[in-house]
Order: C-alpha cells, then sequence, then structure tokens
C-alpha cells in the first residue's frame, strides 16, 4: 500500500480546520484515487493503483505536492499506512517508504499520532517519549490501563491491523464555499481565494470525467455595509466548450473580475458548476505531439527514419496470404507501401500468437494442453505456401503447409487456436499457435 496524508494548518489556539477547507481538499484529491478519506486535520489518499495511471510515484509526488500547496497543505508525507503518513506528515517527514515504517515511527515523539497524544501526560510520567517507548511497554498493562483505541491506533500505524475508513464520494454536484482571510475590497483580489475554488472543481470535475461550460462565483459583503450594498453579488463565466483546465478557467474568471465593481468588502466566497458534460478524453500518446497537431504518421515515420537510417525504422504491412505466420511482415518505413484489398476468409484470428507453433501433446488422437480441449468450431482448411521457397544453407524447399484449425476451449487457459497436421509418416499431429482475449 501507498498512502498519502495532506495536512492544512491548524487555526488560532490549535483549532481545526473548516469543514469547508477539508471537503474542497478532499474534493480535489478524488481525482488522483476514490479511496479518500478525512483523518483530524488531514486528506489521506490510497494511491498505490494510481501510480502507473500518473506515470509513476516520482511524477504523482512532484503534482500532489506542487497543487495542493495553492490550497493550503502545509505537509505531505507518503508512508504504507494512513496513519503513519499522518505521523510523519505532522513532524514534517515526507518520505515513509525508503526505510521499514517501525523504525521510523519507533523515532517519532508521542503526539504524532491522536491516539497517543490524548495520554501524554500519562505516557510522559511513565518514561516514554517516542512511539518507540510506547511499544515496549506490556500490551497487557497497556490496554488495561488506557482505551483501546490507543493499541488500535499503534497496530493500524505500524500495519499491525488494516484500517478502517469513511470514504468520502464524489457528489453530484458541486458548491463549495470558502472564508477569505480578510476583507476585500477590489474585485479583481478575490482570485486568490476564487482559485483555491477552481482547484476545487477541477479535482471533482476529473473525477467525474467531465467539464464545466458555466460556473458561478458568489460573494458575502461583510456585515458593516450600507444598505444599499445588499448581501452580495455573483459572476457567471461561461466557455465555449466542456473543459477543466485550471489556468484556462483562472484567466477567464481574472478578466471578467475586472470589470466588476465591488459595493461593499467581502468576506466569504461560494462557488458553484453551473453546466457539467462528460469529457471525451483523449489517449496518451508515445508519438510526438506533433502527431496530435496534424502531423500524420508516415511523415513521422519518415523523419525519424531520416534521422536513425531507413533500416532501423520498420512497419507492418499486411499481405494476402491465408498462413497466419506470414500475413504480414515488416519493411522499412520510407518505402511504398502497396495499396491492395485483403479479401478475408471469414475464419476467427487469435488476439495473441505464438512465435513458433507449439506442439501438443495427445491422448488418443485428442490434443491435450493442461488437460484435454474441448473442440468448438472447425475444421477450417488452410492450404498453400507451394510457391514459397526457401533456402537454408545447402536445403531448399517451400513452406506448403497443409492445416486444418479448430476453436478448442481449455479449462485452464480459456479460448486457443489450435491446427491439425498431417506429417510426411501419416501421423497426426495437433498444435497450438495462439489464443483469444
Amino acid at each position: 500500500m501507498l498512502w498519502a496524508a495532506l495536512v492544512l494548518p491548524l487555526g488560532p489556539d490549535s483549532t481545526p480546520p473548516s469543514s469547508d477547507a477539508l471537503q474542497g481538499l478532499g474534493t480535489w484529491a478524488l481525482q488522483f484515487t476514490p479511496r479518500v478519506a478525512v483523518v483530524d486535520e488531514a486528506v489521506v489518499m490510497e494511491v498505490e493503483a494510481s501510480t502507473r495511471l500518473f506515470r509513476g510515484k516520482r511524477a504523482l509526488r512532484d503534482r500532489v505536492v506542487q497543487e495542493s500547496a495553492d490550497l493550503g497543505v502545509t505537509s505531505v508525507s507518503w508512508a504504507p499506512t494512513s496513519l503513519a503518513a499522518l505521523a510523519l506528515a505532522r513532524v514534517g517527514k515526507e518520505n515513509g517508504i525508503r526505510r521499514p515504517i517501525g523504525e521510523l515511527l519507533d523515532e517519532l515523539p508521542m503526539g504524532a499520532l491522536s491516539a497517543t497524544s490524548k495520554h501524554q501526560t500519562t505516557l510522559t510520567q511513565l518514561g516514554c517519549r517516542t512511539l518507540g517507548d510506547i511499544r515496549k511497554l506490556p500490551r497487557g498493562g497497556v490496554s488495561r490501563r488506557f482505551d483501546k483505541e490507543l493499541l488500535g491506533a499503534m497496530d493500524q500505524a505500524y500495519g499491525l491491523r488494516p484500517e478502517a475508513h469513511t470514504w468520502l464520494t464524489i457528489p453530484e454536484g458541486f458548491k463549495l464555499r470558502v472564508e477569505l482571510m480578510s476583507r476585500v475590497e477590489l474585485a479583481p483580489a478575490l482570485l486568490f481565494g476564487a482559485r483555491r475554488l477552481l482547484m476545487s472543481m477541477c479535482g471533482w470535475l476529473a473525477a467525474r470525467h467531465s467539464g464545466t461550460t458555466a460556473f458561478a462565483l458568489r460573494w458575502a459583503h461583510d456585515t458593516m455595509r450600507s444598505k444599499e450594498a445588499g448581501t452580495g453579488g455573483e459572476l457567471v463565466v461561461r466557455t465555449a466548450a466542456p473543459m477543466r483546465d485550471l489556468e484556462h478557467l483562472c484567466r477567464l474568471l481574472a478578466e471578467n473580475l475586472a470589470k466588476v465593481e465591488l459595493l461593499a468588502p467581502a468576506g466569504d466566497l461560494e462557488l458553484e458548476a453551473l453546466d457539467v458534460h462528460a469529457l471525451e478524453e483523449r489517449t496518451a500518446s508515445l508519438l510526438p505531439d506533433t502527431v496530435r497537431a496534424g502531423e500524420s504518421l508516415t511523415l513521422v515515420l519518415e523523419r525519424v527514419a531520416a534521422r536513425l537510417g531507413p533500416e532501423r525504422v520498420l512497419r507492418p504491412v499486411l499481405v494476402e496470404d491465408h498462413r497466419l505466420e506470414w500475413m504480414q511482415h515488416w519493411q522499412p518505413a520510407p518505402q511504398p507501401v502497396a495499396k491492395k484489398r485483403i479479401r478475408t476468409t471469414g475464419i476467427p484470428q487469435p488476439s495473441f500468437v505464438l512465435p513458433e507453433p507449439l506442439r501438443l501433446a495427445t491422448r488418443g488422437n485428442r490434443p491435450m494442453y493442461q488437460g484435454p480441449l474441448h473442440l468448438l468450431t472447425g475444421p477450417h482448411r488452410v492450404e498453400g505456401g507451394w510457391w514459397h521457397r526457401i533456402k537454408d544453407g545447402e536445403t531448399e524447399g517451400t513452406k506448403n503447409v497443409v492445416r486444418d484449425y479448430w476453436v478448442a476451449l481449455s479449462d485452464h487457459c480459456g479460448v486457443l487456436w489450435i491446427f491439425q497436421e498431417r506429417l510426411a509418416n501419416e501421423e497426426t499431429a495437433w498444435y497450438l499457435q495462439g489464443s483469444f482475449a
């Protein structure tokens, strides 16, 4: 498991962050994983299954750290358990996956875990200073003297007991409020607080694979205002196409705020997504970005072949041949491809083909592959290749084949593509050539 803990700063007199701030951060985190929960003053998320989607742990870490800072996150830590990540974040240690988690937690002060900080006075009188000191105490005595949450939280942090969280769910609509740090008198200055709301909205849109064409920013005037100013104002921003690009939405909002005049100082902001539409995702490509900009694949291959040499860049070409091994061949990319209409036989073709056919064992002329095979459809006769002459050293021959193909079912391997071939000595042989997805 790989957990991340994102800690928000405590308020005056160590008051916890507001529920709106935690909700906004949690909504933003849902774009990375559906397993997001609020724990004390932090948001934790399990991202082990998401690392490949976001191009590895390093790329995911960099993005989370960079973007979460705009949401007010003061510390981010990574560890095999959520409580361990939260404990590390509280003491300012980020990486909890390079060393065994037991060694790291043993060094932390008792206040790193909420369950132990409640009993810090008593534990200090017992001579405990770190979490490792608490682990050295007899478990029986600890369970009798303290509540069950203490040992339970310790075991969960060290990975000895499974953790249980109440996961955040993706709301059907987006509507979030934030209180500004100080009263704002000029409308363009509202963008600082609005950017946090926009980040949460973009995270919500990413989790729903959607984009917005309209959103509303509302502000509430300070209580010490004139009657003519009213309770607040509203600004609706619209886009020509569904999107969730944070920087573009911020620029649009800034242009609109520049035309607004506040009738009284504003203290609270609220953002609501009005029109939400499904957004078609673009598949990532291994080719240069110029391909997406309109350059054809042929031009890209020609340019790469010119740099590396024509024999080092190959492309597959279909051949009008019913023999599976010779249905396609590779040729240098710059060479022209003859446009032929390839006629199909209607015979089912396997999804995966072995480099060389694998001869199968038989029992009573019945093919075996991890158990007996059940023949589903066939035979499909493929015969030809007498024109395909080869020379291997002093030996010369042809690639003529006479095969009867079958679709077979294996109890352990699924649907297979096998064929039967009669050898020169009249012995019947079965071969496995591919499998179906």
